[in-house]
């Protein structure tokens, strides 16, 4: 019953306001969610604040790197305390693009790497999924690959 007022609460409203329909409002809604998760999961690296990192790693987590793939929240969380240990964040990272599947449970997002020296070195993709247990989102995969200057015409 929750699901049906949610969808009259929000059927009502697009009539009252005339404009988009339920399922755009619905995408760009969790597309808003998954930006804002990406955006405070680099937060935790720029706050230098490694257990808020942590907490956005899915059990499943499964992250790519120059020395392998790690599999596995635990995994992913030793191989990046490395990362946490100096006082500065050796690279960062934001969002550009997200997209939600229609089903809202599968998320992608990607952006640009920067060094510490604030000069993009690369580009991540990443894949989140909605924990419907938790009601939040978690990185199930990321992975990262050198960003390269388009040719000039």
């Amino acid at each position: 019953m929750p699901a049906l007022k949610q969808i009259t609460a929000l059927s009502l409203a697009l009539v009252l306001s005339g404009s988009a329909s339920a399922d755009q409002m619905t995408i760009e809604s969790l597309n808003q969610q998954v930006m804002r998760t990406e955006q405070a999961f680099a937060h935790s690296m720029a706050q230098r604040d490694f257990k808020a990192f942590k907490s956005f790693l899915s059990e499943e987590a499964v992250f790519f790197s120059e020395s392998g793939v790690l599999r596995g929240k635990q995994n992913v969380a030793d191989a990046w305390a490395a990362y946490f240990a100096d006082e500065n964040a050796p690279f960062s990272w934001e969002p550009e693009h997200v997209e939600v599947l229609d089903s809202g449970l599968l998320a992608h997002s990607s952006g640009p790497v920067l060094n510490a020296a604030g000069q993009r070195v690369a580009t991540y993709n990443s894949i989140w999924r909605y924990d419907q247990d938790r009601k939040k989102w978690l990185i199930v995969f990321d992975k990262g690959s050198v960003f390269c200057e388009p040719p000039k015409p």
